[in-house]
């Protein structure tokens, strides 16, 4: 009878240090699994940051380009009249092809069972109708002119 309690009291002996050792170890994963969280939101403020970088410069380029574009005008000596470049803008053409490109992409995704097959091809039928109504809106314009 002796034997078996000394059995069952060196099983609890051990079990409790196992226990111990266990929950060291889940304490130890916790803080490693804390810490890579740590580590990926730090690595997408960074990616935020060189974003936002890119973008400032491509609106300081963009500055610099309207600058650029910029026209003195020297009308009589000692006068000087700065006159900015009119941009010129998209053509019907290239209008009616994007919107066409997007009306016959939605609604082919609507209509299809397959939905990027359809997609693809309402894209591709809306962009030649957009942009052949288009280039009809230009030559009018053209002839108007």
């Amino acid at each position: 009878m002796k034997a078996i309690y000394s059995i069952i009291i060196a099983l609890a002996l051990v079990s409790c240090q196992n226990q111990e050792k266990i929950d060291v170890n889940k304490a130890k994963q916790a803080s490693i699994d804390s810490m890579k969280v740590e580590i990926q939101k730090q690595k997408v403020i960074d990616s935020m940051k060189v974003e936002m970088a890119k973008v400032e410069e491509e609106k300081a380029e963009a500055q610099r380009k309207v600058e650029a574009q910029k026209v003195v005008v020297v009308q009589q000596p000692g006068t000087t009249t700065v006159v900015e470049k009119k941009r010129k803008g998209w053509s019907s053409t290239a209008k009616g092809a994007v919107i066409g490109a997007g009306v016959g992409a939605i609604t082919g995704a609507a209509v299809s069972k397959k939905k990027g097959e359809g997609a693809i091809i309402g894209g591709l039928a809306g962009a030649g109708v957009g942009a052949g109504t288009g280039a009809i809106i230009d030559g009018k314009k053209k002839k108007n002119e």
